[in-house]
């Protein structure tokens, strides 16, 4: 959401938080992360040939020439290799291209699972664990190596052995990239040739050494001030490695990118959004909506080197929220779609949401499976999309597999040029999609509190799917942020089951704000008011792709209890899932019953690997918290296996550990301290004897705990309110209320913060609101 001032009255009244709820996240926009019309209107003709530029910029192409000579000889892996089931290794963020995050091993099982214990546990120097990163990386682990990255994009090499670490990268990127959406993260790396990549936050892609972590070349994939930011686990096949870039909140064209792996050199580009005269332009009209029309791509492609297809699953339409000034379908956003690995020239293309006004795009990785469906083998994919529905298409054609029937829709013309009809699966969605009275009471709630008691907002309640919404604040449900969200599902080749980690949502939606963008300026052209975002009940859902039904669900109700973690699955009929506790659990597969539960210390937030060690079945887990869920942060690789003897550790005891560590650290000179009583900061270089005296940096600290939603400058971030537009957020002691309590969607940081931090960040928001 943009600094505009907006136009009406209730623009202020929804941007403006109360005292009573806070001034923290509880107008969130674009966390959130995103054509199928019928048989007739499905797309599967080869659109013209992907962009191709001749070369690198000649800075990059001097600084890679000769690289791949310097590289340490390893081969490439085959496409047998990286196809094949995950056994003693884990070699893509989805143990093996077709994005399945399922283990063939039996050693553990529903029946032992409960002897689980720790082999070791290793931390990363307090990498990415400010409040504004997230741990949500899957570990790779290749030759008794585990490779993991951080919020902060460094990235450690430890021994699967003994947790002894090999080597650290640290990645150096700008602490003030305020064009990130949805928490400073990375979902992981990928290995082949030799080589470590990854994606970084400031849109470089960089090449490690495998062996030694030295860099041995990198490519600016995006430009992070425009907003294209890189947060995807890249993927390594056939001697390319993949990426796209983030950024539909900010206005951006999304692109895949495919680069040579062992040099770094552009190879293709193909873009989301069709320029005037190739395939799928029609779809926007004739203007330049199409420039920034988002769709960015959130997630790591699955390829199937059969077929010679790889399939990904873009982002939202941008803006996210109000499609005035792009009337059409809006080809390629909140989409599936098949290239060729070797060109980028589109073979087919399925779109879930017409003209997206909902933010209902797709951030979670496309599945790859195959299985018998009435009488015949079927090459399927699967993508749970956030409107709560599977969808299951052919991977071949890109046509349904169990049914999906085109529906006329509400409509509203004048402001939202809504599509006609929308794609309803013929499957039951996993998620509710009944709006209930309670969470009605909710909305209503969150938006008097915003009035401050002035009068009582009216707020409509919607019907059914896809009903567009106008000035008046009408409850919708799933709400942005998804029946799930990035987090990876998982098949499991025993069970016929997608295993999904999903949420029960909603949201007040409310058309306001520009339809033009600003460049490094969130442009979602509306707003919505939501609870904090990991508060909603979470969902662990099985469902069978033979039949399309839900075989299972496991409804999570403790506090901030969404379900964050992607899953993984197993041959020993296991399903393994984070929670927002912090604990790493096991339910079997074919019944959702709770089998095993270990606490690790932080935000239990990524998705396990699980691999074989010299004959012993070992499970890699990273636990690291996560911004947007407000779970405790930490710095934790966990290995499991069943002759560990570590057990768990007290909830949260990895960042208490992170915080005795900061007070036992050297003293930094030349910061703000804030006097006990007074609303200004003044500097201090030492004491009298020579001592540096005891400081804290309230913008620092401010850029490390609040930028992810406030923005660089508080004027809003990932959906956050603008400070500077908020009375009660210049009242210092209000303030440090909000910052230590939370409330109204924001976490509290009273656990994670000193009262000296609290006091200096508290200062520096008033000095940023006067």
């Amino acid at each position: 959401m943009g600094n505009d001032g907006g136009s009406g009255a209730f623009w202020g009244i929804v941007v403006a938080t109360a005292v009573a709820i806070g001034f923290g996240v509880s107008i969130l926009a674009g966390y959130l992360i995103g054509h199928f019309t019928g048989h007739d209107k499905t797309t599967t003709v080869t659109v013209t040939a992907a962009e191709r530029p001749a070369d690198t910029s000649p800075e990059t192409a001097a600084q890679n020439a000769g690289v791949a000579d310097q590289i340490n000889p390893a081969p490439a892996f085959s496409r047998g290799e990286l196809t094949a089931l995950p056994r003693e290794n884990w070699l893509t963020n989805g143990g093996s291209t077709y994005n399945q995050r399922y283990s063939p091993l039996t050693q553990i099982t529903d029946r032992n699972v409960a002897q689980l214990r720790g082999e070791w546990e290793a931390r990363f120097d307090r990498s990415g664990t400010a409040a504004k990163f997230s741990g949500e990386a899957t570990p790779i682990v290749y030759d008794g190596v585990i490779y993991t990255v951080t919020g902060n994009n460094d990235v450690f090499a430890n021994s699967v052995e003994d947790g002894r670490r090999l080597w650290k990268y640290e990645s150096g990127i700008p602490q003030n990239i305020d064009t990130i959406c949805c928490g400073w993260t990375s979902r992981g790396v990928a290995v082949g040739d030799g080589q470590v990549y990854v994606a970084q936050l400031d849109g470089r892609m960089v090449a490690l050494d495998q062996q030694t972590g030295q860099k041995n070349w990198e490519f600016q994939v995006g430009e992070w001030r425009e907003g294209e930011t890189l947060t995807n686990a890249p993927l390594y096949y056939d001697g390319r490695v993949y990426t796209g870039v983030s950024g539909g909140e900010y206005g951006i064209r999304g692109y895949l990118t495919a680069l040579d792996a062992r040099t770094g050199r552009l190879d293709w580009r193909w873009y989301t959004i069709p320029e005037p005269g190739e395939r799928g332009s029609d779809s926007w009209p004739d203007n330049d909506s199409w420039r920034t029309g988002g769709a960015p791509i959130w997630q790591t492609p699955a390829v199937d080197p059969e077929l010679n297809m790889l399939y990904l699953s873009t982002g939202n339409v941008a803006p996210d929220l109000n499609g005035k000034n792009r009337r059409g379908d809006n080809l390629y956003g909140a989409s599936i779609v098949a290239l060729n690995p070797e060109t980028g020239e589109l073979i087919w293309d399925f779109q879930a949401v017409r003209h997206d006004i909902w933010d209902y795009d797709m951030p979670s990785p496309v599945v790859l499976w195959d299985a018998e469906i009435d009488g015949r083998e079927v090459k399927g994919l699967s993508e749970p999309a956030k409107t709560g529905w599977l969808y299951m298409l052919d991977r071949e054609t890109g046509r349904p597999i169990h049914g999906i029937t085109d529906r006329p829709v509400m409509q509203d013309k004048t402001i939202q040029e809504t599509a006609d009809t929308q794609p309803f699966p013929d499957t039951p969605p996993f998620v509710p999609h009944e709006i209930t009275s309670d969470q009605v009471a909710i909305i209503q709630g969150i938006l008097n509190a915003q009035m401050r008691g002035r009068r009582k907002v009216r707020v409509e309640v919607a019907r059914e799917m896809y009903e567009p919404y106008t000035n008046i604040p009408k409850v919708i449900k799933p709400g942005p942020s998804g029946g799930t969200n990035w987090p990876p599902s998982s098949f499991n080749r025993t069970t016929n089951m997608v295993y999904i980690c999903a949420a029960d949502t909603f949201a007040g939606y409310l058309t306001e704000g520009p339809t033009r963008p600003v460049v490094g300026r969130q442009y979602l052209s509306s707003v919505f008011t939501l609870q904090g975002f990991g508060t909603y009940p979470g969902l662990l859902v099985a469902q069978d792709v033979t039949t399309g039904e839900i075989a299972w669900t496991r409804r999570f109700t403790g506090r901030n209890d969404a379900c964050y973690s992607g899953t993984t699955s197993t041959a020993g009929n296991l399903v393994f899932v984070g929670r927002n506790s912090g604990e790493l659990q096991a339910f079997n597969a074919s019944t959702g019953e709770l089998l095993w539960r270990f606490q690790t210390g932080a935000g239990a937030n990524s998705t396990p690997a699980i691999f074989e060690h010299r004959g012993r079945q070992m499970i890699a887990f990273y636990a690291a918290g996560n911004s947007l869920a407000g779970t405790s942060h930490g710095d934790s690789l966990w290995l499991f296996s069943l002759d560990g003897s570590i057990g768990p550790v007290a909830p949260g005891a990895a960042g208490r550990a992170i915080e005795h560590a900061g007070e036992a650290g050297t003293v930094e000179t030349e910061r703000t301290t804030v006097e006990a009583t007074g609303d200004e900061d003044r500097t201090t270089e030492s004491d009298e004897g020579g001592e540096a005296t005891a400081v804290v940096d309230g913008a620092q600290l401010f850029s490390d705990n609040c930028s992810t939603c406030h923005g660089a400058d508080g004027a809003g971030g990932n959906g956050g309110p603008d400070l500077t537009t908020i009375p009660s957020a210049a009242n210092l002691r209000a303030v440090e209320r909000q910052v230590a309590e939370g409330g109204g969607g924001m976490p509290a940081f009273g656990d994670q913060l000193s009262p000296e931090e609290i006091r200096a960040v508290s200062t520096y928001v008033t000095r940023l609101v006067r």
